[in-house]
């Protein structure tokens, strides 16, 4: 009983401290109540990367991943234009997120147990799934990754390239000189000049790299051999669980809306669909918003104007020719699937 009475006490003692605390987290997201008294949503890109984040003839930032931000900005802020892009380089984007300089990480960032376990960091989902691929010389007659034994290779350092490269070679018996450049327009330029033999990093941004060379593309060739996973998605500070589950659902969502034929066309004459999926989804019924902290239409507004994970692909991936293979929702034989938004 004495037991009880002190713990009671200690309590009481404590609750004036406490309750400003609470008071102060208002949603219950630090980072949720951060943007909106910013008002704009920080999100970390590359902004090197066409097809994933890449400035337009006007400034503009475009691409899957960027669009992915402003879905968000869009769910907590109700207008898609409400995002500050943060451009980092493949060695300062985690410190970036750990520090708070960003909200959130959408570049071409690989979900791995080391940096779950380690960075204190958590990976939100997928948004592409991809693989470590490899680019050559046209002119060297290279057509397979096991012919590059001795090779030197263009790689940015602090990625999971380095590691699977590193990897490949191992297990193959092969020898290689990494050449490491954390700046990929210095990266490229090297490989360009002949300074690399090849040039590795993510199949889809050696694709991106090609098509956006446009006749120069010619001289680049692209080898058949995936030799890892790559799982890339947004990633968020661990801590913030309302946060995470913003994020995260903000990418459920668009495959959601995909699968529900939801597009930016239609999403305002949706909201009168007798569908129970679609009325949850676009807020119509229940308070699924609500209990992450944010109106009830945050998907409607996303859908609205972003558009679904569909729609996304083919303004920024599909025009690099890059087909979409796992990246289909799993009724058209891919890997996206929308868990229930009940």
């Amino acid at each position: 009983m004495l037991r009880s009475l002190l713990a009671a006490l200690a309590v009481a003692l404590l609750a004036p401290a406490l309750a400003p605390a609470a008071a102060a987290q208002g949603s219950g997201s630090p980072t949720l109540d951060a943007i909106r008294a910013r008002g704009a949503v920080a999100c970390g890109v590359s902004g090197t990367n066409p097809g994933f984040a890449f400035a337009d003839s006007r400034g503009e930032m475009r691409g899957i991943e960027a669009d992915f931000c402003r879905a968000v900005a869009a769910a907590v802020l109700g207008d898609a234009g409400r995002t500050r892009f943060v451009m980092l380089t493949s060695t300062n984007r985690f410190t970036a997120l750990q520090s708070g300089e960003v909200d959130l990480l959408v570049r071409s960032a690989t979900w791995s147990l080391g940096r779950e376990a380690s960075l204190g960091l958590l990976s939100t989902g997928v948004l592409f799934y991809d693989g470590t691929g490899f680019m050559v010389h046209a002119g060297a007659g290279i057509r397979s990754a096991r012919e590059l034994d001795g090779a030197t290779l263009c790689i940015l350092p602090g990625t999971t390239t380095e590691l699977a490269v590193t990897d490949y070679f191992r297990r193959n018996g092969m020898r290689l000189t990494p050449i490491l450049i954390d700046n990929v327009t210095e990266l490229r330029a090297a490989f360009r000049a002949g300074r690399c033999d090849a040039y590795s990093t993510d199949a889809s941004a050696l694709a991106a790299f090609r098509a956006n060379e446009g006749e120069g593309g010619s001289r680049f060739a692209l080898l058949p051999e995936i030799v890892s996973k790559e799982p890339l998605g947004p990633y968020v500070r661990k801590g913030d669980d309302k946060w995470f589950d913003v994020v995260r659902w903000t990418g459920i969502a668009l495959l959601a809306a995909e699968e529900l034929e939801l597009t930016r066309a239609n999403a305002e004459a949706a909201l009168a669909s007798a569908n129970p999926d679609i009325r949850r989804l676009l807020g119509v019924d229940g308070d699924l918003g609500r209990a992450m902290g944010l109106d009830n239409r945050w998907a409607y507004q996303l859908i609205r104007q972003i558009g679904n994970y569909g729609e996304i692909w083919e303004r920024s991936v599909a025009p690099l020719g890059i087909p979409r293979r796992l990246n289909q929702l799993w009724t058209q034989g891919g890997l996206h699937y929308a868990p229930p938004v009940r």
